[in-house]
């Protein structure tokens, strides 16, 4: 049962998602990964509506408004979470 939220958004009782991705830069080919917690709420009209939050603060969507940190691109592609890690020779 969902219970009211600030904003007038409503928040679903369930427990967080945590998703990890991976991600490359079209650009310049720069790679990272990043872990989000996930958390699913309704808005006012009753639709569904995810947050994302990084270390405790809320961000825009990895999978919509994501950007290179080293050229700022804007063309991503989002792999499967490891990708970048399993492909560094200096990775543990």
């Amino acid at each position: 049962m969902p219970v009211s939220g600030d904003k007038g958004v409503m928040t679903l009782k369930t427990e967080p998602i945590y998703e990890a991705y991976s991600f490359v830069c079209l650009r310049c080919g720069h790679a990272w990964e990043g872990s989000y917690e996930i958390r699913h709420s309704l808005d006012r009209q009753g639709r569904p509506h995810a947050d994302y939050y990084r270390k405790g603060s809320k961000v825009p969507s990895p999978l919509t408004e994501n950007k290179c940190r080293v050229c700022l691109g804007h063309r991503i592609r989002i792999l499967r979470p490891g990708r970048v890690r399993s492909a560094r020779p200096w990775s543990d």
